[in-house]
């Protein structure tokens, strides 16, 4: 048997208003709540216990993902009620997990969106005899990220936090394997940081942690323009998942949705249950979660519209956020990162940009 620790404690306060009512790993994306991608591809890994580490809003996660039963999974629920940090999440649920000393445990984050080979890190993780695996992601600029080198062999030789000169384009990506009986080890008494004390005590101790690099998608849903992104990737079939309600194009529309004949939806735009879709008007790119109204001759891009929000007619988004239950009012043109919270509501033609302006 291989387990798994999900690390879903997070507020997500860069993703706010979104996730004022809903964490983070539980917004719809795609169709389905985040975690639905995650476990999914856990399961098709071969790994059939989850063990969650909530903190922020538990009740959201089990009244969303249940026993796990419909995801082919058992899942328990530990809820943290102070913040342990990275390590100390983890160690908090090791009275839940079933593995052996020599076992391995797979930890997941709840908000990284990842294409890499899970069943082929816990294979290599096994035929090294490292204490720890990590998938290591290259991107483009590591700059934003904490930097982990490595030798030939794919041993870890360092943990680098964020830094304008790093030495290497490969980043932690968030997926470990433990053994397990390193999570026996980690304090149980105070926070604790895998990333700043149990990776590099181990590194420093001698012990092998082993660096499994693979070049897939990967993607932190952390913020809205990421969240979208991820949305879109999804749905136009760049990342495939198991757990995608429908087939993969240009949009994806759920069950009970209208969307009237004369409005296009294009670019992977999801299109949630019972929400409307007035004539004329464009959906680019975005997320219309549940119940939520895009009024006639509107023109929605790169954008998420909350549940029961509302957006009238002849209104133009590009990369906002509207949270649940807010009203755009009739005319007005919102842009560059504009964010109306939860249950606003913005009068009619009260406000507009240009694309000179910086904000809207």
């Amino acid at each position: 048997m291989t387990e798994a620790v999900l690390l879903v404690g997070g507020k997500g306060t860069r993703l706010r208003p979104l996730t004022v009512n809903t964490p983070k790993p539980m917004l719809p994306t795609a169709g389905v709540p985040f975690l639905h991608h995650v476990l999914s591809k856990a399961r098709a890994a071969g790994i059939d216990h989850v063990v969650l580490a909530t903190s922020y809003r538990p009740e959201v996660f089990r009244d969303g993902i249940g026993d796990g039963s419909s995801l082919g999974l058992r899942v328990d629920y530990v809820t943290e009620e102070v913040p342990m940090g990275t390590g100390g999440g983890i160690r908090n649920v090791l009275d839940r997990l079933e593995s052996g000393p020599e076992d391995p445990v797979v930890i997941l984050n709840g908000d990284v969106l990842s294409g890499h080979d899970l069943a082929a890190q816990v294979a290599a993780h096994q035929a090294s005899g490292a204490e720890v695996t990590l998938h290591l992601s290259e991107v483009e600029d590591p700059r934003a990220f904490g930097c982990v080198p490595t030798d030939d062999t794919g041993r870890v030789t360092a943990f680098l936090e964020k830094t304008p000169t790093p030495v290497t384009n490969r980043i932690n990506a968030g997926c470990y394997v433990f053994k397990r009986r390193v999570i026996d080890a980690i304090p149980a008494d105070r926070p604790v940081s895998v990333e700043r004390e149990t990776f590099p005590g181990l590194v420093a101790s001698g012990a092998l942690v082993l660096g499994h690099v693979d070049p897939a998608y990967w993607l932190d849903l952390g913020t809205p323009a990421a969240y979208v992104r991820g949305s879109r990737d999804l749905v136009l079939g760049i990342l495939a998942s198991p757990a995608l309600p429908g087939p993969v194009g240009e949009s994806l529309v759920l069950e009970g949705a209208h969307v009237a004949g004369t409005a296009v939806l294009s670019c992977g735009t999801t299109v949630g249950a019972r929400a409307t879709v007035g004539a004329g008007s464009s959906v680019e790119g975005s997320v219309l979660l549940d119940d939520a109204v895009v009024g006639a001759g509107s023109t929605v891009r790169d954008s998420v519209v909350g549940r029961g929000a509302r957006v009238g007619a002849g209104v133009v988004l590009d990369g906002v956020v509207v949270g649940d239950g807010a009203e755009v009012g009739d005319g007005n043109e919102l842009a560059h990162g504009a964010r109306v919270w939860v249950d606003a509501r913005l009068p009619a033609y009260a406000i507009r940009f240009t694309p000179d302006e910086p904000s809207a």
